[in-house]
């Protein structure tokens, strides 16, 4: 039989090790390779792209290499009220969803429109503080690239522009995503993404656009 002292000793030393694997439980490590990037480990762990960064504040998202240590935080379970909360929430939302109906025929569901005023830019280094050719996340700049002012449009966020006039973009309206930032684009603005040189983007001026904030 155990001595009373040997059995509290066991049962603290059983406590700390099962507390210390639910800790090992709560989060991970995730070992990157070149090319991952925030946006797609938001996606393949299923952890918000906000949470991501917070979590991991000293890593520069443009520059994740091989072999970097990325920390990856456990989602947390909701009480079931909040759920509850949340699902009612969610079920108000959904029937206020409109669709609209983009320039490639297919039908969109939206859940807002903004009237804001956009401008445009290049690859060029000069016009991405040095990163030439990359989003905010690391991604290659391309057609439906938009930065955004993130505490207007949430990074990440699924997009139909209309309502600009340039030869170097789809006609009519295109599906985007906001997936850069930029210094100078603060509130109602974002900055579009065009192929070719800075010339030609700075002849798309000022314009005022319509923007679907896609479901």
């Amino acid at each position: 039989m155990l001595k009373k002292s040997t059995l509290a000793a066991t049962l603290i030393g059983l406590s700390v090790m099962m507390a210390a694997g639910t800790i090992d439980a709560a989060s991970k490590t995730h070992t990157a390779n070149d090319n991952d990037t925030f946006w797609k480990l938001s996606k393949q762990y299923n952890v918000p792209l906000d949470v991501l960064l917070k979590a991991n504040p000293t890593i520069n998202p443009l520059n994740i290499y091989d072999g970097l240590k990325i920390s990856i935080p456990a989602t947390e379970d909701k009480p079931a009220s909040q759920t509850q909360a949340e699902s009612s929430q969610a079920l108000k939302t959904t029937t206020a969803v409109q669709s609209v109906t983009a320039m490639n025929g297919k039908e969109y569901a939206f859940t807002k429109t903004l009237q804001v005023q956009a401008t445009a830019y290049t690859a060029a280094a000069a016009e991405n503080g040095g990163w030439a050719g990359l989003d905010y996340f690391g991604n290659k700049l391309k057609v439906g690239t938009v930065a955004v002012d993130p505490k207007m449009i949430p990074l990440g966020t699924k997009l139909y522009v209309t309502g600009y006039d340039y030869n170097g973009l789809p006609k009519g309206g295109m599906i985007a995503t906001a997936t850069d930032v930029g210094g100078s684009i603060k509130g109602n603005r974002i900055d579009i993404f065009v192929p070719g040189s800075s010339s030609s983007a700075k002849a798309f001026g000022i314009q005022k656009v319509k923007v679907y904030v896609l479901k």
